[in-house]
């Protein structure tokens, strides 16, 4: 009970610390997006800087998924708002006439699309796309929004008379306000002074104190400071009138059904460009606040609150924001922990609204300007020069600053297009600065599974540089095509299997198959082979990758092309092909060993011994597909090869199986359950017509106490065999390890 009132009291600080930091900012945010349409709708501006606190408040943390997450109109807003404010004002002086009240409704009507927008996201899954957008595109496209946010309050910190040009602002002290000038520098000293004074109290608070103070303390002296009506230095009257406000909603809703597709259009993209950006900001705050408190967000979730909250703060006039990243670090340092302490900040907002509304008309607008030129300088990624120090990230650095131009030069919206063009050119560069060749082994670094006997080894060991197995890994595309092909280049022109193993390739584009083809085409001339092994069924596009090679013909462009299902299956074919050029007898023609022919019993047996031996063992014989056990089964029997192959599966879980071992001619197996009378470890399976000795352990034991001498070598020589199948598989591993 007592953990349950003192989170409540936390929620309660955290959201009304919340508001006391959203609040200022939110009307300095409002004002700065109406101030375009003239002096007489700056109140108008506060006032909807109010409402977005409100309704998003209200709205957002009950259906959003970032329970910590305060929502209040925000910078990238003001930014987008402000910019298409100046544009229809700049269209309204070059064609017909647009009314004020006509560029509020398009303002209102941007800012309900950018809310269903962003409903859209969430439900279509767009919370994890939006973050794979590269941070040097959000980084300049934020540092975009604080320049154009900082360069917005000059005229207004400075006191510049409307229509006064920025050249002729800067350079012309007597156009100069002093007294915004003052009251503006207190406000920002104060703001950024503040966290050195007290932690408790939130900074865009102690700024404006300070801001207001100052103010107050000049109009000792200049009496005409106190009056409100008419007063250019402050916000001026604000009148709270519900009935005009519900007359408002409905007036906007019946414009909006009068918009044609042409005004739709027009708004189309600073809709979608405030959605993106809003999204963006959300989504980083609540990154950093999962840091914070070791929690995890709903993304999706946290779109479609996010994008209810904007709807219905158009409806209302309100401003639309997003999850701010000052607001919600102080609510969770004031002991903010669930939903409640962002539902109170809307609580404690609408308090203010009802009560205290007339008292922000005496905000001076110097304040304001102070507080979001500070706010301005922090949104800056002044961390980003430090890129210029390495010359890797110098291309990182130019994006930023890209973006950054673009935005201050011509505006937000072609800013989010050269976003996109970027975000394509750093996906290209990652790519092309990736290896597509994972790992590089020869044949005599690495073999198939496959057990060989000694003079197979010989032989692969003394032909292993003619094999090259490629490993290849990401997507193979017209930007790393040629990186394949250099980093092949050598092995093309003396190999003569190339085997390319699939299995991590993500895509595959129409440039690569050619890349392939052409490789292929290079290594028939010589008559060598290339090989595929492991093509993925399934890409991240859906695309079965070996239907793929079918439809472009690659698999059926020369008969030196092979494609096997699995690595193994591959390098096995590559060892017999070599095997079979280097012996005398070929596969296939193989006469029954006899016990002396057997490798592990060579030399051990005379003619005696071959009876006694034979005597406790029987021979078997089995045909393709047959199963000599099964995982689980109980058997002592140790099992010699006098012609044939035998592979040792493990069942999956999936219904698949993976191939431990493959023994052929001359091999035997089962020796596990022979040492130990243990279940067997996998099952044994017959690829071709094979013949066996089979030893049970039991029946030796009975032959080893009355030829004790035989019994020892015996398990002498199978302690060597084990032996050297360790250390070879050992010699194996290391070799994988240091590639």
């Amino acid at each position: 009970m007592a953990t349950t009132s003192h989170k409540i009291a936390g929620d309660i600080w955290g959201g009304l610390a919340a508001m006391l930091v959203a609040l200022p900012s939110a009307i300095a945010y409002g004002v700065v997006s109406f101030t375009p349409l003239g002096g007489g709708y700056l109140g108008v501006g506060a006032m909807a800087g109010v409402m977005g606190t409100v309704v998003l408040g209200l709205v957002a943390p009950a259906i959003g998924g970032a329970p910590r997450l305060i929502t209040a109109p925000c910078a990238p807003a003001a930014a987008v708002l402000s910019a298409l404010t100046v544009e229809l004002l700049a269209k309204t002086q070059a064609a017909s006439p647009v009314t004020p009240e006509q560029v509020l409704l398009l303002l209102a009507t941007v800012g309900l699309l950018s809310g269903m927008l962003q409903i859209l996201f969430g439900v279509l899954g767009g919370g994890k796309v939006i973050k794979f957008i590269p941070y040097p595109v959000v980084s300049g496209y934020l540092s975009g929004v604080g320049v154009l946010i900082f360069l917005s309050q000059v005229p207004k910190l400075l006191g510049w008379p409307k229509g006064t040009l920025p050249m002729q602002g800067v350079f012309d002290p007597s156009l100069w306000q002093w007294t915004g000038i003052v009251v503006g520098i207190a406000t920002i000293i104060g703001m950024s002074q503040a966290p050195r004074l007290t932690k408790i109290v939130p900074a865009p608070i102690i700024g404006l104190i300070a801001g207001m103070t100052t103010y107050f303390l000049i109009g000792l002296s200049r009496p005409e400071l106190y009056q409100l009506a008419g007063n250019t230095l402050l916000i001026g009257p604000i009148d709270v009138d519900f009935a005009a406000m519900t007359q408002g909603m409905e007036d906007r809703w019946n414009a909006v059904g009068q918009m044609g597709i042409q005004d739709l259009v027009a708004i189309l993209v600073p809709a979608l460009t405030l959605a993106v950006l809003l999204s963006i900001d959300t989504l980083k705050t609540c990154v950093v606040v999962d840091a914070l408190t070791r929690s995890r967000h709903d993304s999706n979730r946290t779109l479609i609150g996010q994008g209810v909250g904007n709807v219905l703060t158009a409806v209302v006039g309100g401003m639309p924001g997003a999850g701010t990243m000052g607001a919600t670090l102080v609510s969770v340092n004031s002991g903010g922990k669930t939903r409640l302490s962002g539902l109170l900040e809307g609580v404690f907002s609408l308090v203010v609204l009802l009560f205290f509304a007339h008292l922000i008309g005496w905000v001076p607008i110097a304040a304001l300007a102070g507080i979001l030129m500070v706010v301005a300088y922090r949104m800056f990624d002044w961390h980003s020069f430090t890129m210029l120090k390495q010359r890797t990230l110098i291309l990182d650095f130019f994006v930023i600053a890209a973006v950054v131009v673009v935005a201050v030069g011509f505006n937000l919206i072609a800013a989010a297009g050269a976003g996109i063009g970027f975000a394509v050119i750093l996906f290209l560069r990652d790519q092309v600065r990736t290896s597509v060749v994972r790992r590089r082994r020869h044949g005599d670094q690495v073999s198939s599974k496959r057990i060989r006997l000694l003079e197979e080894k010989e032989i692969l060991a003394a032909n292993g540089q003619v094999t090259t197995i490629v490993e290849l890994q990401g997507n193979l595309f017209f930007g790393t095509t040629d990186q394949l092909f250099t980093s092949l280049e050598a092995d093309i022109k003396t190999c003569r299997f190339l085997i390319m193993d699939m299995r991590h390739v993500q895509s595959v584009d129409f440039t690569g198959i050619r890349m392939l083809t052409q490789i292929g085409a290079m290594l028939k001339e010589r008559e060598a082979y290339l090989i595929f092994s492991e093509l993925p069924v399934s890409l991240p596009t859906g695309e079965d990758l070996g239907t793929y090679f079918e439809q472009t013909g690659l698999l059926t462009h020369g008969d030196n092309i092979r494609l096997f299902p699995e690595l193994d299956a591959a390098m096995e074919w590559v060892e017999e092909s070599l095997i079979d050029e280097n012996r005398k007898i070929k596969s296939g023609e193989e006469r029954l060993l006899n016990w002396n022919d057997i490798p592990l019993l060579r030399g051990l047996l005379d003619e005696e011994s071959t009876n006694i031996l034979s005597s406790s063992a029987e021979e078997k014989s089995l045909n393709a597909g047959d199963k000599v056990f099964k995982l689980g089964d109980e058997g002592d029997e140790l099992y010699l090869i006098r012609r044939g192959q035998v592979r040792m599966m493990l069942p999956l879980h999936d219904g698949k199986s993976l191939t431990l071992a493959v023994f052929g001619r001359g091999h035997f197996f089962g020796d596990m359950a022979f040492l130990d009378y243990g279940r067997r470890s996998s099952d044994a399976l017959v690829d071709t017509p094979t013949d066996l000795y089979v030893i049970s352990r039991k029946r030796f034991e009975a032959l080893a106490k009355t030829h004790p001498i035989l019994g020892h070598h015996f398990f002498s020589r199978l302690a060597r065999a084990l032996s050297h199948r360790l250390r070879y598989t050992n010699a194996e591993l290391l070799a994988l390890k240091e590639m």
